[in-house]
């Protein structure tokens, strides 16, 4: 007599195969709904509609993450609740690290998850509806699956290993084969975007952005390397240097003094200000705020070198502007949405501090945030950063802007007294003249209103026509930041104009930022157009003052990494080999060549290398890849050896 299944059985069977799919593309929702915080129906017809190919690999990784567990413990709630933690605990990390620091959850910042999480507690990021939301349906679903899959049948091991490993292997075939080979993401369309990592998360979801992201770890060696070919290129710089017809800067300090009466070894003070840009430029395009928000600047222009520095970021990624300022190294020669701190700067290499440490310097750096944060704690050390004072080691900060940090940020003016204190610690303890490095806090992204007191924020008296009111709001908070970063650089100047010992001061933003959700504040007045890449949101403001020289020079707009080689050009100081190189190239193929955008020495953008440019970017890469990665045959020719063998 044949047994036919009952209805019941068949329903429970059914229910039983669908209950894998359907619960791991509810996952991969609930992945996305608390990466993004919010899940509507834009979100959908913006980003995932148009990529379905990324979400569906990323639907297929955690369905036979389930299989494969499934398959080896025949316990279904483990399963459920394994494939769910695949991708909501990633997403809840990411969820934070953009909150801070306006970038996504990237593969490298594995090394320091716990660290960010300290920050995000310190920053009074707390859980958010969407994670909430999401637990519970985990638990239902988990609790769900025991019932479901109760008193199933028993399998022989041999076919539960079977199993396992076709679905282990499938995993890895989808993991190796597609996910970690750009040609084959590519061929289906999900491209690489190197300027804007958040935006990359945002189109292809969290988990195939993020296994994606695992293919930037490799560097390529240049294909001549060798010590011919760095020495060919060093020999290039000395002969050039010997039949230099006219100075870079004819106006500066440096090409009116001559060579045996200029100051051989200044104090140097790095401020690197966080999100800052002269906000008045925005009066010339249907703003005005009720106070001159950058009257310091203003004046000090009137006797220092000014411009722009070309940032190599956007939104986020300040430890890049950083780097790309303290060391000549250019950030578009490292794999996309690398991070050199905590990648790359892993031991000691050439920079500027290190640099000037050989030449008899002390060195520190002051930061108002936790130590840890983008690995400065290891980096700076590498960077030839003997003394590091940061968050940890302040006591007596002011702290402002509780909207979004509950514990606040440090304020300017409480950074100016950290330097200023830093600076006599250093003198007190050394005669020997004082390399001092600052990166600041206040203005740090996201912009609100309620971030200050009426009576202690800037107003925006004017503004062109279909702002919304929290985006005015916040440009009010941020012009506010604005104007006491102003502030601060008239307490520092004031402050070493009256020592007496010569000091150099070089003040620089390190990127802009969305103001409000979106880019309105910049399309609706003309300032630039609605994309991260346009070269206008990439030029932040630069000043560059001495205490001795009161001579304007027009820089026009540098890169970042040559920030350090255009104040030495300025004042005469003895440059390395690498900065002279950098300076050459500076006025012979371009004014900045970062990430895919090629600033003209005219002042123009382009997209495309010349020859004669592809040639000069060639051997800038070919150099910083000998001082970071290769043999260091430079530093051999510098002299400098003793940079490789650590800080002592």
């Amino acid at each position: 007599m044949t047994h036919h299944p009952s209805a019941a059985s068949l329903r429970l069977h059914g229910a039983r195969l669908l209950f894998p799919p359907v619960a791991t593309l509810l996952f991969l929702l609930l992945t996305e709904y608390i990466a993004r915080g919010a899940l509507s129906g834009d979100t959908f017809v913006q980003y995932i509609f148009p990529h379905p190919e990324a979400y569906l690999l990323a639907w297929g990784l955690l369905f036979l993450v389930w299989m494969a567990v499934d398959w080896l413990t025949r316990f279904a709630p483990l399963a459920t609740l394994l494939s769910a933690l695949l991708g909501c605990l990633p997403a809840t990390v990411d969820f934070y690290i953009l909150q801070l620091r306006g970038e996504p959850f990237l593969p490298w910042d594995l090394m320091q998850v716990s660290e960010a999480a300290g920050v995000a507690s310190a920053a009074g990021i707390h859980v958010q509806t969407s994670m909430v939301l999401s637990g519970v349906v985990v638990l239902a679903l988990t609790v769900g699956s025991f019932f479901l899959y109760r008193g199933r049948q028993k399998l022989p091991w041999v076919q539960r290993l079977a199993g396992f490993a076709a679905s282990t292997a499938a995993t890895c075939a989808l993991i190796f084969g597609v996910f970690l080979q750009p040609a084959v993401t590519q061929s289906l369309g999900i491209l690489p975007d190197a300027w804007m990592q958040d935006r990359y998360y945002r189109y292809y979801g969290v988990i195939t952005s993020f296994l994606t992201n695992l293919t930037n770890l490799e560097i390529d060696k240049p294909e001549d390397y060798s010590e011919e070919a760095v020495n060919a290129i060093l020999d290039d710089v000395e002969a050039g240097e010997k039949y230099t017809t006219g100075p870079a800067w004819p106006g500066s300090y440096a090409a009116q003094t001559p060579a045996d009466e200029r100051v051989k070894q200044p104090t140097i003070l790095y401020v690197m200000d966080e999100s800052y840009w002269d906000v008045s430029e925005l009066e010339q395009y249907g703003f005005r705020f009720d106070t001159d928000v950058s009257a310091n600047l203003h004046a000090l222009q009137q006797t220092s070198a000014y411009g722009r520095v070309y940032s190599p970021s956007f939104g986020g990624g300040t430890c890049d502007v950083e780097f790309e300022a303290l060391t000549g190294y250019s950030v578009s020669y490292l794999p996309s949405g690398s991070k050199p701190y905590q990648q790359h700067v892993t031991k000691p290499m050439f920079a500027l501090p290190s640099y000037l440490k050989t030449q008899g310097y002390q060195t520190a750096a002051v930061h108002c945030f936790w130590a840890r944060y983008w690995s400065r704690d290891t980096a700076y050390p590498n960077l030839g950063l003997d003394d590091f004072i940061s968050l940890e080691k302040m006591q007596g900060v002011q702290k402002v802007r509780r909207h979004y940090w509950t514990t606040g940020l440090v304020t300017d003016d409480s950074m100016a007294d950290q330097i200023i204190g830093q600076y006599e610690t250093m003198k007190a303890r050394s005669d020997a003249p004082v390399f001092l490095h600052a990166v600041t806090m206040q203005n740090h992204t996201n912009y609100n209103k309620d971030n200050y007191p009426d009576d202690q924020r800037v107003k925006v008296t004017e503004a062109p026509a279909g702002l919304k009111a929290s985006t005015v709001g916040a440009l009010e908070d941020f012009a506010t930041g604005i104007r006491d970063a102003d502030a601060m650089l008239g307490r520092l100047t004031d402050y070493f104009s009256q020592v007496d010992e010569p000091v150099i001061l070089v003040f620089w933003g390190d990127h802009y930022n969305p103001i409000d959700s979106n880019y309105d504040i910049y399309t609706r007045s003309g300032y630039a157009s609605g994309s991260s890449a346009d070269p206008r949101l990439h030029q932040t403001t630069l000043l560059i003052w001495s205490n001795y020289s009161d001579r304007a020079v027009d820089l026009g707009t540098i890169a970042a990494y040559d920030i350090s080689p255009v104040m030495m050009e300025l004042f005469g100081l003895r440059q390395p080999a690498y900065f002279q190189f950098l300076g050459r190239q500076l006025r012979a193929a371009y004014r900045a060549n970062t990430r895919g955008t090629i600033l003209e020495k005219d002042g123009t953008a382009s997209n495309e290398l010349t020859p004669l440019q592809q040639k000069w970017s060639d051997e800038h890469w070919l150099l910083q890849y000998d001082l970071m990665f290769g043999k260091g045959y430079a530093l051999s020719r510098m002299g400098l050896e003793s940079i490789a063998e650590g800080a002592d």
